[in-house]
């Protein structure tokens, strides 16, 4: 039973914090909409941070699941739109994770290192590499302009998604740099 619970907690608190943004909601509305007492929820977690860092571990396992490639071969068309579908399908379940980042980190000093953790980019910029051969590989193609268009289309969203990763690692040496320079000011 203590684990069915457990399990709910997650669920309900992943579906509100989705709904409500994670900010807007407390241990009391998920303890209220389980129809659970706070200390019950007490029980299985410490408090709001602890669920946080459950949901983000339930997230990661998920995205490495979606980023898996294929061994030995190079990527097809299919296995390129089905880890796309799958990694956007992750990132929906988990939108909060997206939207409330920067409040979820700056409380969560556990979780702020463990986003970073460099064998999880390290597997990202991989699977980025894979998706590039995948869609490079001239058999994926056909030569009329229907496939031109789509393979145009394909580079352009892999660019857009090489630029975010830039922007977010310019965004954090920004960031390490700015507290360098309030440890110095202090």
């Amino acid at each position: 039973m203590a684990r069915q619970t457990k399990e709910r907690i997650l669920e309900v608190s992943l579906a509100m914090f989705n709904a409500r943004g994670e900010p807007n909601v407390t241990t009391n509305h998920i303890a209220d909409e389980l129809d659970i007492s706070p200390g019950n929820l007490y029980y299985h977690f410490r408090n709001k941070e602890n669920i946080v860092e459950h949901i983000f571990a339930r997230y990661e396992t998920r995205m490495d699941q979606a980023l898996l490639l294929p061994d030995g071969r190079l990527p097809n068309l299919e296995d390129v739109w089905l880890q796309l579908h799958l990694v956007f399908e992750c990132m929906w379940d988990y939108r909060f994770l997206y939207r409330d980042l920067i409040d979820i980190l700056s409380r969560n000093r556990k979780l702020k290192v463990r986003a970073h953790i460099e064998s999880s980019r390290e597997r990202r910029d991989r699977c980025a590499r894979w998706s590039r051969q995948g869609w490079r590989n001239p058999r994926n193609f056909r030569r009329n302009s229907r496939d031109r268009r789509e393979r145009a289309a394909g580079d352009h969203v892999l660019a857009q998604l090489q630029c975010g990763a830039c922007d977010a690692r310019r965004v954090r040496a920004y960031d390490q740099r700015a507290r360098g320079r309030c440890a110095v000011d202090a």
